[in-house]
């Protein structure tokens, strides 16, 4: 049996990024299903570990080629790229971009290997752009792995608008969720008192908002409302409920929101009715923080797809998000474990609905640990990965493009 290894090409840790956290996970979960071959990873310059690479250097304009010779070196089983625009887009000393040509040239250089790329973001309604990128990344990849069906029927639409044929080579594998993090109702007093939160006087009941503090979040939703939802909910059942908001600034650019929106947080834990926790949300805090939420609000305004709501999804825990989102809507869809809400006044009721209702919150539980259990745990969707390595081969051994059914 040949023992090649899996090489991933994308960022990779300690750089808070998250594909770069998807891939360190990603990671851990293929290795454990292929344990006979190495998972090995080429990151950009930042990245460390044991098995990583860190040679992506954005600062060349043909960073690519140290990465197909490193490729070839290697000489791999299969290649799986991670794609988001922002990590492969050379800029020149006048701040203009290639358009993510590199990668593309990339990807032809070492066509003469397996090859699965996953891009992380492809939207429903395209940008000329994007759609073109798209389709070329079509053209020099075996297969392609999108995370929602939506995206694979979508693009059956889209491409021939330009004149252009569908590509067949599409799978969806979902984003990938832990299911080694779920904490029964017994564990969260000890959990509470372990993140020191019983020490901030945190309410017994608590809404969540948990992860980057970034502007597309849109935090400023909620917080805009809680006094009077605070009240409203106590009004009803006589029950105290806190908001808590936790987690940190990633990106400098959304500094301004991040700290308008921690300077009203800090006004409503004034008024004991709210609490701000500064974490960074990566590794095993980020999923004890959403455990000791009784529900999850994650109101964000552009996602394809998040990793927020697959750590959502790893501790079952009920949520309430932005629609119509794209992946967000998707998956709150399939799983039925959310509520949607498209203004402030259904986000409000919906917040106090949940707030209210023990059972539905039980019941959207449940169907979350089904969703994850059945659908995208780690480890189905690494035995995916693995069919995807294998269609990419046969497609190299036989000359023959990969083939799969449409969706529709």
């Amino acid at each position: 049996m040949s023992t090649n290894p899996i090489v991933m090409v994308s960022s990779y840790p300690p750089r808070l990024c998250g594909i770069g956290t998807f891939t360190e996970e990603a990671r851990e979960f293929i290795q454990k299903a292929s344990p006979h071959r190495d998972v090995l990873v080429i990151s950009h310059t930042d990245g460390e570990g044991k098995g990583v690479f860190p040679i992506i250097d954005m600062s060349r304009h043909d960073w690519w080629k140290p990465v197909a010779e490193k490729i070839e070196e290697l000489d791999p089983y299969a290649i799986h790229f991670e794609h988001e625009y922002g990590l492969y887009e050379y800029r020149d000393q006048h701040g203009m971009g290639d358009g993510n040509q590199g990668f593309l040239m990339l990807l032809e250089a070492v066509r003469d290997y397996p090859i699965v790329v996953e891009p992380h973001t492809v939207h429903g309604r395209p940008r000329d752009a994007e759609a073109k990128f798209i389709y070329h990344l079509c053209q020099k990849g075996d297969v392609v792995l999108v995370k929602c069906h939506y995206q694979k029927w979508r693009l059956d639409w889209v491409f021939p608008g330009y004149g252009w044929d569908a590509p067949q080579n599409i799978m969806v594998v979902p984003h990938g969720a832990r299911a080694d993090r779920r904490w029964g109702v017994h564990e969260i007093p000890k959990l509470r008192k372990e993140l020191g939160l019983e020490e901030m006087g945190l309410a017994d009941h608590v809404v969540g908002m948990i992860g980057w503090i970034q502007s597309n979040k849109r935090w400023d939703i909620l917080l805009s409302m809680w006094d009077e939802i605070h009240e409203e909910i106590k009004s009803r059942n006589g029950q105290e409920w806190d908001l808590l908001a936790a987690g940190a600034m990633r990106d400098p650019n959304h500094k301004a929101d991040y700290e308008r929106w921690k300077s009203e947080i800090i006004e409503l834990q004034e008024k004991g009715i709210a609490h701000y926790y500064e974490f960074v949300p990566r590794g095993e805090i980020y999923y004890q923080m959403m455990a000791v939420c009784d529900f999850i609000v994650l109101p964000s305004t552009d996602e394809t797809q998040s990793g927020t709501l697959a750590r959502i999804i790893s501790v079952n825990k009920p949520y309430i998000t932005t629609a119509p989102m794209e992946g967000l809507t998707a998956q709150t869809l399939e799983s039925e474990g959310g509520l949607l809400f498209t203004t402030k006044t259904m986000l409000k009721q919906q917040v106090i609905q949940l707030a209210r209702d023990e059972q539905l919150r039980l019941e959207l539980g449940e169907n979350l640990k089904r969703y994850l259990d059945e659908v995208v745990s780690w480890d189905v969707v690494a035995r995916q990965y693995l069919q995807a390595y294998e269609l990419a081969r046969e497609s190299k051994r036989s000359g023959q493009p990969v083939v799969l059914d449409s969706e529709f």
